[in-house]
């Protein structure tokens, strides 16, 4: 790795699942190692020999673990493979990110240095969007945000599918093991309701997001149909969580907050 490579911290690190990403994931481990270490990438069943180029890298930098799994399972389950390792050595809390180059990678000693002031929080990116920003993907989210706000009875989601946020994995590990849910595209709005649930405030930074063209090397694996489908059964089971969870949530919001 470069020689300005970042101290090793031994609470937090980075977590980035990956599936079929192309090439530019070497480019996004690149410059999130160049910001923190260690960085941990699980590789979920990639088919684009992404895998064998991570390995690559990693032999020629100890800041790099990859862990690779035979077979895809969706990105929730690929981050809950990587936080139970990071849980039996030592780690409390991962920041996630995706691997195709959309999260800012420069953003990641802010989001971390917020969550170690403030343990017991999740730091949330808050998306700012480019021009090139697809209109039905941004005007789309806002739907799954209206949803996630009312289901935490308005705990300060600021956005509730940016993937780029830091988790405090103990109790994200202990709700992922508690149901089946979670596992794929309705990983991030679902830890984000739930953690809120379990008591888990939320701290929210504004964050760019950038979606790269074909050219760019960009690599989307949305399907519109498939996925707002998900989104509409993992909000539907929510709010009959949130119903049932109602009189606690009133109550919570009614008590001060200690500090």
């Amino acid at each position: 790795m470069t020689e300005r490579s970042p101290p090793a911290s031994t609470s937090h690190l980075v977590l980035i699942p990956s599936y079929n990403p192309g090439p530019r994931v070497l480019e996004t481990v690149r410059q999130a190692r160049a910001q923190w270490t260690p960085v941990w990438v699980v590789v979920d069943g990639s088919t684009d020999g992404t895998d064998a180029l991570l390995r690559q890298e990693a032999a020629q930098d100890p800041g790099l673990r990859v862990i690779v799994l035979p077979q895809n399972s969706g990105k929730g389950s690929a981050v809950l493979e990587g936080i139970e390792r990071a849980a039996r050595e030592g780690f409390t809390h991962a920041l996630t990110m995706d691997s195709d180059g959309q999260h800012p990678a420069d953003l990641i000693p802010a989001f971390m240095a917020a969550s170690q002031c403030d343990p017991g929080t999740m730091v949330l990116g808050k998306p700012v969007f480019g021009p090139e920003a697809p209109a039905l993907r941004v005007n789309g989210r806002k739907v799954s945000n209206g949803w996630a706000n009312l289901e935490t009875l308005w705990m300060g989601v600021g956005d509730s599918l940016y993937g780029f946020r830091v988790y405090p994995i103990a109790p994200l590990a202990t709700i992922m093991r508690g149901n089946r849910f979670m596992r794929r595209f309705d990983f991030d709005p679902e830890a984000v309701v739930r953690l809120c649930w379990a008591g888990v405030r939320p701290v929210n930074i504004d964050a760019p997001v950038r979606y790269l063209s074909a050219e760019e090397g960009g690599v989307s694996h949305f399907k519109y149909l498939r996925d707002n489908t998900l989104l509409t059964w993992m909000h539907t089971r929510l709010f009959i969580g949130f119903v049932l969870r109602l009189p606690l949530l009133i109550t919570r919001r009614l008590l001060p907050r200690s500090h």
